[in-house]
């Protein structure tokens, strides 16, 4: 479950806030359109949660998918993660900046661009005769992508009067849920029914009935445009040091990471580029990023530990589908049926934390999502190869509770107490180190895994001896079957890869289960101020 998605911080009184978390409901949107009403606004509410839906089940659909498309494309599948990786690095760089696009171009002009060029770029996608069109394609795909969602929101709430905002954001917060438990089942299936660059080709007829729906009721509804300044040299520094950051943690396993002078040179450049990043952004009058934010410890903590534990959240939804297929034999299509139910519980559940967010205490609740979210990873530290469907798909069911006290809670924690002023940028700051997680998890995860694989691979080999009975007999048995000896021997070395790569997978788990643990306490040292009244809070999932 992939890209960013946003909910608002209910007041004290448990009603939900009216203004939304995106940057364009700042000084964008100085003009105050008249509510949509009767078919209007229904045809308005369907356009907008298809574009969000197409987004959001574009993050989730890949997934599963990866094992085919580093087969057909050529390489191996954990360089197929960069499938995965390069749209989340370039949507995290885009949504910044989100905030002064709108003001130079509009709301629903920006909007309406964004979706058909998300349209264009799905469609490049499905053409990619190669690897590197693929990424480069999915990096376009990335950066159009990331007004999305915010701007759906914020159209969204002036559609409907202000004592209907927690209505429409309880609708707008089903589509992000359902999108993720649509996205690996249809992933699935088109790529073992048709081929995959379908799940790219499926977004064009929704983004162009998307965009026209949306074009014709809102183009009159326009924001007030400006021109506003850019902060050009943070954000070429931003690009810099989050693209060197990712590329050196995808290639640093193919090159043997420091020993390697490419990875060398791009942790330098990395590193270096963060550091004036850092400097400049605090001496910049108009900061792409507003640093400063992490000034407060609410946010700091909040947004820490949001990222912390959605970069493991969705290293571990990458790993899982990759497992099952290269292990256990899944196709495409069963991989997605055991991922698919992970929003069950959450669509469930997350409209009650919603109502009931002023009622509890915002670090029991996420304190709640930690633990849940451990229980599900030591569950899956207990698979091995003869693990059955349903000893796979259960802990997927209960981790959809984790997620419904998730989001919310850390969001809302992120942003207590912070001036309705600063809430855009808040929003943005920590929408941007939540995806940049994502997308470093998601490395790092795949990276452990191939590691620790080789590692019990060789140790298994270790035991293989002409003394050992058990490896004597089982040799037996594969010649009584009619196989040589060099084919006895590929099978066996087929069945330590299986036991090596599942024991990698558990320790992944394992290590993620502990850390989210210890996610736990870090959490408490954060002091809940009361929420901003009409502040708004960007959170989601991928």
């Amino acid at each position: 479950m992939s890209q960013s998605t946003s909910t608002t911080a209910p007041d004290p009184s448990g009603d939900a806030a009216p203004a939304p978390s995106a940057p364009p409901a700042g000084r964008g949107a100085a003009l105050h359109h008249p509510p949509l009403q009767g078919g209007k606004l229904v045809l308005g509410t369907l356009a907008l949660s298809l574009a969000t839906f197409m987004n959001v089940l574009d993050t989730s659909i890949a997934n599963v998918s990866l094992t085919a498309i580093s087969g057909d494309l050529g390489v191996s599948p954990n360089q197929g993660t960069w499938v995965i990786t390069s749209f989340a690095v370039a949507n995290a760089i885009s949504v910044p900046l989100t905030g002064w696009l709108t003001q130079r171009i509009g709301q629903v002009r920006l909007f309406t661009a964004s979706v058909l060029l998300f349209v264009l770029s799905s469609w490049l996608c499905g053409l990619a005769p190669s690897i590197e069109a693929l990424i480069a394609f999915r990096v376009l795909q990335g950066a159009v992508a990331g007004p999305m969602i915010p701007l759906s929101q914020t159209l969204l709430l002036s559609s409907y009067p202000s004592n209907k905002a927690g209505t429409a954001l309880g609708m707008w917060s089903m589509t992000t849920l359902v999108a993720p438990v649509v996205g690996p089942l249809l992933g699935g299936w088109i790529t073992d029914h048709i081929s995959w660059p379908w799940i790219f080709y499926i977004n064009v007829p929704v983004g162009i009935i998307a965009a026209g729906l949306i074009w014709s009721l809102y183009r009159k509804r326009e924001s007030v445009t400006r021109q506003s300044p850019i902060d050009a040299v943070g954000l070429v520094l931003l690009v810099l040091w989050v693209g060197t950051m990712q590329i050196m943690l995808d290639k640093g396993k193919e090159l043997d990471w420091f020993s390697s002078g490419l990875i060398v040179g791009l942790a330098v450049v990395s590193v270096v580029s963060f550091v004036f990043f850092l400097v400049w952004e605090l001496t910049e009058e108009h900061p792409v990023v507003d640093i400063r934010l992490f000034a407060g410890r609410n946010f700091t903590l909040g947004t820490v530990t949001l990222s912390l534990g959605y970069g493991l959240f969705f290293g571990n939804v990458v790993l899982l589908p990759l497992w099952l297929q290269q292990t256990m034999g899944y196709t495409a299509t069963q991989a997605g049926m055991a991922l698919a139910p992970v929003g069950a519980l959450a669509i469930l559940l997350t409209p009650f934390v919603g109502r009931n967010l002023h009622k509890f205490d915002l670090r029991a609740l996420a304190t709640i999502s930690f633990l849940v979210f451990a229980l599900v990873l030591w569950m899956r530290a207990q698979f091995n190869t003869q693990a059955d469907f349903g000893t796979i798909m259960i802990p997927t069911i209960v981790q959809g509770g984790a997620l419904a006290f998730f989001f919310i809670p850390l969001v809302t924690l992120a942003l207590s107490g912070i001036g309705p002023d600063r809430i855009a940028g808040a929003s943005g700051l920590s929408n941007f180190v939540r995806i940049t997680a994502g997308a470093v998890g998601t490395s790092i995860s795949t990276t452990l895994w191939d590691d620790r694989a080789a590692m019990h691979h060789a140790h298994l080999v270790e035991s293989i001896t002409n003394g050992n009975s058990t490896v004597n007999m089982t040799l037996a048995g594969l010649r009584a079957q009619g196989l040589s000896t060099e084919q006895a021997m590929a099978q066996i070395n087929r069945l330590i890869d299986q036991q090596a790569m599942t024991m990698s997978a558990t320790d992944v788990f394992w290590i993620s289960s502990l850390l989210f643990v210890a996610m736990t306490a870090l959490i408490w040292f954060a002091k809940p101020a009361a929420p901003p009244a009409g502040g708004g809070a960007g959170g989601g999932a991928h």
